[in-house]
């Protein structure tokens, strides 16, 4: 057989591993795999900066489950690939990143584009790969895909120097190989310490995060919950696995969201916090009363005890950890015993909830002008109604309104920035969406300032006939920093923070989109319906009350680190 080279090799292992899409933006480095993905059976989807496209790929693995392939070419491509991938790590999205180099022959000699990439990724990465052999190039695609989804889903790096892809190759000396990992096993004995400590709680709830998604573990979650009659919240990815209008479910754990979490998080006696992180979300732990009892059940082995003390930890696969429970609940037949030993604290967290979304009402349906930020979340929420429609937020205080807002019927439809709180990844994050389910309604809620950092995956979309719709909080500033200025120094550097009214709308009808700008509350309905009518990619630029603090800007103004002695 005649010989092949390294990039083909590349091509075949992607191909072989159902590979749908390659999100990228071309390069010198990495055109030998991509002459040979021109016409096979994978997408490339190209976009007008690397950033966008590892953002694109962390979308799609977080709404997929599985292994997402973003590939960059050397040098500047790489670098500017690194934000995405620090958002990867920390929303457990599988990405595996392919990268080129330099050839091997050309190191050190101040070829084009050369810099010593390995040591930046590594501490990214859950591991970095190099291979400097070609006939290996499958052995380390399936080492890439199956270090991606084994334990804790997360980003793995891949480089491929030029002169390894150029190489000729014979096609006998190449091991194929392609690895299926089993699901992680349940830890049956610990489980069962579950149930012991369940039947002593008065005041238990239960908190699933993106662990739950991950494993797709949301049926088990909701049968537990029914089965307890427990109090459930959701983080993260895990928004959605139980709908917020379930009469069990309490929508966000977040603290800073209108309703029951705040009170009943300080005031349980037991949490049940399933595939989350103790992150700052939760006040590093410290949301929790220090007497309640904390049982913590994660895949990662490490995750478990990081800033609380924990009573019972539990390494496990979530979905195999909700079905022994439901199971040994079962046998016991303890549900009834359960539900009615709830019943009194489930009745107090549905006053709280009630009580926390009374004092929002006065910001959801402000008539104010300029139009209260606020007041533009509930509009987008009550017009994204259906159960498949799909929101994206973006940016400091927009982020911060929408996910105090947003109505989550099903899991996957909810996305933003998460923990690594990275601005920019709003419009690839919905191209990405509406890429997978081109028949749902995919909007974005952003700022305007982050609304500026890939403005040009607008162009991605309109060329990729990705219809979405963009919504612009226009606040004409950098609105989560100069808030924060003001209430740490009574004032705001107009330098950094103020960016005055930009026509974005204006600026998406040249590429060829629709757009159009609204400055009253009673015409941010019509302004969707006609976005969406047009059928195009639109931009509704909003022009929201810059006065208006979120309780985000609060936060930052007092972290830690920021304090001024």
């Amino acid at each position: 057989m005649d010989s092949v080279i390294g990039g083909r090799l590349v091509a075949d292992a992607l191909i072989e591993r159902d590979v749908d899409y390659v999100f990228s933006l071309s390069g010198g480095h990495i055109t030998p795999i991509y002459q040979f993905l021109e016409g096979s059976k994978i997408t490339i989807m190209d976009t007008r900066h690397e950033q966008a496209a590892v953002f694109m790929a962390e979308a799609w693995a977080r709404m997929n489950r599985r292994p997402a392939v973003a590939m960059v070419t050397a040098g500047p491509g790489f670098t500017n690939a690194l934000s995405g991938i620090a958002s990867t790590r920390l929303s457990n999205a599988p990405v595996i990143l392919i990268a080129g180099c330099v050839g091997l022959d050309s190191v050190e000699k101040l070829d084009l584009q050369d810099m010593n990439q390995l040591p930046v990724i590594e501490p990214m990465v859950k591991k970095a790969y190099v291979c400097h052999i070609p006939e290996r190039i499958p052995e380390f695609v399936d080492m890439a895909f199956r270090t991606a989804m084994s334990g804790r889903p997360g980003p793995v790096y891949l480089e491929l120097p030029c002169d390894v892809l150029n190489a000729a190759v014979d096609p006998a000396n190449v091991k194929k190989m392609r690895t299926t990992l089993a699901s992680q096993p349940v830890d049956r004995e610990n489980t069962r310490k579950v149930v012991d400590l369940l039947k002593t709680t008065k005041k238990p709830v239960v908190i699933g995060g993106s662990g739950i998604w991950y494993a797709d573990a949301g049926q088990a979650f909701t049968e537990f919950v029914e089965k307890t009659g427990m109090p459930a919240f959701t983080g993260g990815a895990g928004r959605g696995v139980i709908p917020d209008t379930h009469p069990l479910c309490f929508e966000s754990s977040l603290a800073i969201r209108p309703g029951a979490a705040m009170s009943s998080l300080m005031s349980c006696d037991l949490v049940l916090f399933v595939g989350g992180r103790l992150s700052l979300f939760y006040i590093f732990g410290d949301i929790f009363p220090p007497q309640a009892k904390f049982i913590q059940v994660d895949i990662e082995p490490g995750e478990i005890g990081r800033n609380r003390g924990i009573d019972l930890g539990i390494v496990s696969d979530a979905r195999a950890f909700m079905t022994e429970l439901n199971d040994i609940l079962d046998k016991e037949g303890l549900s009834e015993n359960l539900r009615r030993q709830y019943a009194p604290w489930l009745e107090t967290v549905r006053q709280a909830d009630k009580d926390g979304k009374k004092e929002a009402e006065t910001m959801w349906n402000s008539d104010t002008i300029p139009i209260h930020p606020m007041r533009l979340a509930k509009e987008v929420d009550d017009f994204m109604e259906r159960e498949d429609d799909i929101v994206v937020a973006d940016g400091g205080d927009t982020s911060t309104w929408m996910g105090m807002t947003r109505t989550i019927l099903k899991g996957g439809t909810y996305l933003d920035y998460g923990l690594y709180g990275c601005l920019a990844v709003g419009i690839p994050y919905a191209n990405a969406a509406k890429l997978k389910h081109p028949d749902s309604r995919v909007l974005l809620i952003t700022g305007d300032g982050s609304i500026g950092f890939n403005f040009l995956e607008f162009h991605t979309s309109i060329r990729k006939n990705l219809p979405i719709v963009v919504v612009i909080s226009n606040d004409q500033g950098w609105g989560m920093i100069m808030h924060s200025q003001q209430l740490r120094m009574g004032h705001h550097i107009s330098e950094g923070t103020e960016l005055g009214w930009v026509d974005y709308h204006k600026m998406v009808k040249v590429l060829g989109g629709f757009g159009v700008s609204v400055e009253k509350p009673q015409d941010i309905r019509p302004a969707l319906e006609a976005a969406f009518a047009s059928g195009k990619t639109a931009c509704v630029n909003v022009k929201v009350d810059p006065s208006v603090i979120s309780p985000g800007s609060v936060a930052l103004a007092n972290l830690g680190g920021y304090k001024s002695s």
